[in-house]
């Protein structure tokens, strides 16, 4: 077969598009409400497309014990961070947390410390062992001092809990699909900061649509 170039996720995205070309139908995590216009259109191209989402919601209308153990997390989740929201009032907390994959440089990472020290505001920040471009993320000790009383550090948490706890009251996100569908879902308005792949058309769709803003 011949591929469009040289890159891996062009010969990724044309071999999954070329599949979907012979599929009986092609289902999305998504809901006609937000996305009918565009099943629409994929549907006039490809075989008919349904949005059968939000498959976070969907799940919990099925019964069945092997679906318990089928996780989507890639990282070890810390429970401990919901016994802290319970103690915050409600609305009062901003759930930073940037996906599973995404990577940021050193300034970036004291773009956004300090951006929630002069936010006032309570936060959970989820910060992962590889965040930090080849090297680990160290926080400066005066950020650590003055966010002691209003921040909560987690290498991961259950983010659905996270995002239906009642002090939740906004999401830095970088807009992968997963956590804007699950947001969306909860009812929490987003702050976005996109690193790749969807996630700019993601953002772009979100902002467009008024349930999100773009930064």
């Amino acid at each position: 077969m011949i591929y469009p170039g040289e890159d891996y996720m062009v010969k990724f995205l044309y071999l999954q598009v070329e599949r979907a070309k012979k599929a009986s139908a092609i289902i999305f995590n998504t809901f006609d409400e937000l996305d009918s216009d565009i099943l629409d259109t994929l549907s006039s191209s490809f075989p008919p497309c349904y949005g059968v989402g939000p498959f976070n919601l969907l799940e919990k209308t099925i019964v069945d014990e092997s679906l318990a153990s089928i996780q989507s997390n890639l990282w070890k989740e810390d429970p401990k961070c919901l016994k802290w929201l319970d103690s915050k009032e409600p609305l009062s907390v901003i759930y930073v947390n940037f996906g599973s994959v995404t990577v940021m440089t050193s300034q970036q990472l004291i773009e956004f410390v300090w951006g929630l020290v002069k936010s006032s505001y309570s936060f959970l920040w989820i910060i992962r062992p590889d965040l930090m471009i080849g090297e680990a993320a160290i926080l400066p000790p005066e950020f650590v001092t003055e966010t002691r009383d209003r921040g909560f550090l987690a290498s991961w948490c259950p983010q659905e809990q996270v995002l239906n706890h009642p002090s939740v009251g906004g999401f830095l996100t970088h807009s992968g699909w997963n956590s804007t569908i699950e947001s969306i879902s909860s009812g929490v308005p987003m702050i976005c900061w996109p690193f790749f792949a969807d996630q700019q058309t993601n953002c772009w769709s979100s902002c467009t649509n008024g349930v999100l803003e773009w930064t």
